[in-house]
């Protein structure tokens, strides 16, 4: 009689690797001001950030992602994954994707690969999509990597843009396990609300503001922009929303949380997050002053270092939520496992 495969429960996720790399460039407020004809005490104000990392020219996202998913594959002892899902909003070219670039030069050729646009929400949709492969049987062993070169799409002479966004990428490996080991990847809830899409966007280079032949777009629409007060008002609702939910959905409450690994937007979202959630800061993981917002990278790069740190120990209750262009926000959680070969910290910070 053949067995009825269908009637098994689905695999869950589970994190068995993480890794981390930043440039080792570090642009510090002082250096930055000096550009902006402005204070570092300034910048520090106004987005709790005092250094960022950066790229030095010709670095790629695609450098960033292979060495931080090169860390992820050591931290999991495996040289073999059965997809490549890459997070990014500053893919080295409008086409091809990353990821499969990223997949070859890892060593992993013919495995799936492709890539996943949700700003800084990126990464935890990621995880969304590797649970999906992973619960479909249609993978064993997924690699995420989140990888940002933000400064690409950064106007260098705009404070309200270049003090908060900067460079770096983080990632994790997954691989099919039961719902309840340690490490096992929670519900991922996530939105979005597209009729705000203009609050956060890069308008030029694509199908709605192509320039005519011949001609070059204005210079401004080619960077990021951002409306700050109505991009902190919803970030805050939304992020904290979608924490409890979260939350609920793993059958927690949020006093249960060890620690939260917010998105790095900038101090002041972090802080009111925080007191909307009413959860003590003291378990709310950071790493904005001296990493900047690295976008769909900045989960995954804090979640290395923490635990790199002993921030976070096996055993924690972790819920990691994120805000973003798109808008997007999405939040999951996890029971921190006990990994054998957690990375050192890849650069200074």
């Amino acid at each position: 009689m053949t067995k009825d495969l269908t009637a098994a429960p689905a695999p869950a996720s589970v994190i068995t690797g993480i890794g981390y790399w930043l440039p080792p460039t570090v642009l510090t407020n002082d250096s930055l001001g000096d550009r902006l004809g402005t204070s570092a005490e300034w910048l520090s104000s106004r987005t709790g950030i005092s250094s960022r990392h950066v790229v030095a020219p010709g670095t790629s996202t695609a450098d960033l992602a292979v060495k931080a998913g090169r860390k992820a594959m050591e931290s999991a002892g495996t040289d073999r994954v059965d997809a490549v899902l890459v997070a990014t909003v500053t893919p080295d070219r409008v086409c091809p994707p990353v990821a499969p670039e990223v997949a070859a030069r890892l060593g992993q050729p013919g495995t799936a690969a492709f890539d996943v646009g949700a700003a800084c929400s990126g990464f935890l949709y990621g995880l969304a999509v590797a649970r999906g492969l992973i619960a479909a049987r249609t993978a064993r062993q997924v690699l995420v990597v989140g990888a940002e070169t933000m400064t690409s799409i950064v106007d260098p002479q705009d404070p309200a843009t270049s003090a908060i966004f900067a460079d770096g990428a983080g990632a994790v490996v997954l691989r099919a396990g039961g719902p309840d080991e340690p490490g096992a990847v929670g519900p991922v809830v996530l939105g979005s609300d597209g009729s705000c899409a203009d609050l956060i966007e890069v308008p030029a280079g694509r199908s709605r503001h192509s320039p005519p032949a011949g001609s070059d777009s204005p210079a401004e629409t080619q960077y990021l922009a951002v409306s700050g007060p109505d991009v902190f008002r919803k970030a805050v609702a939304r992020m904290a929303a979608v924490s409890r939910s979260a939350t609920e959905a793993r059958g927690w409450e949020l006093q249960d949380v060890d620690r939260v690994v917010p998105h790095q937007a900038n101090a002041h979202i972090l802080a009111a997050v925080t007191r909307k959630l009413g959860v003590p800061p003291d378990r709310v993981a950071s790493n904005i002053e001296h990493v900047g917002n690295t976008s769909a990278a900045s989960i995954p790069i804090l979640l290395a270092q923490d635990a790199a740190d002993g921030r976070i120990k096996p055993g924690d209750k972790v819920l990691a939520t994120a805000f973003g262009a798109g808008l997007t926000w999405a939040a999951t959680t996890v029971v921190w496992p006990e990994l054998p070969n957690v990375p050192e910290p890849a650069t200074p910070v």
